[in-house]
């Protein structure tokens, strides 16, 4: 099951049925199954409390995921700052729906076992969330 919620901001304004089966497509072509993803859509402030309790890390963030996955079955709890997502759209020139949707789906692409902190791994990170946007735009026709 895939559910969104808030924190302490407004739920931006999403098509939630097609976001669940973009995950679940985009689970299917790393072969993996959508188990329960959870999004918790926040404040800077509130993603900055939980980086300091879980991570220990004293700092803003987009997203914070929280992985409970077991073999192929995917399954998480993902934080979004929403005010990160917006700077974040801001400074590379971007739209903020598309910044959130990747963010939304990068915490996915963690989940199926993608990483973006080694060498090299940022990019196909990136190589990743762009095909998964393409198939998102897809759904959409």
């Amino acid at each position: 099951m895939i559910e969104f919620q808030t924190y302490d901001v407004s739920m931006p304004e999403l098509d939630f049925a097609l976001l669940r089966e973009w995950i679940e497509r985009v689970c299917s072509a790393h072969d993996r199954v959508a188990g329960d993803i959870n999004y918790q859509f926040c404040s800077d402030e509130h993603i900055l409390e939980v980086n300091r309790q879980f991570l220990n890390h004293d700092y803003y963030t987009d997203i914070i995921t929280f992985d409970y996955s077991r073999g192929r079955h995917v399954s998480g709890d993902m934080v979004i700052s929403l005010e990160t997502v917006a700077s974040n759209a801001e400074e590379v020139g971007e739209g903020y729906g598309r910044e959130l949707h990747r963010v939304i789906i990068h915490g996915v692409l963690h989940l199926c076992g993608i990483d973006d902190k080694g060498p090299g791994e940022r990019e196909i990170m990136e190589r990743h969330e762009d095909e998964a946007l393409d198939m998102l735009e897809s759904l959409r026709v």
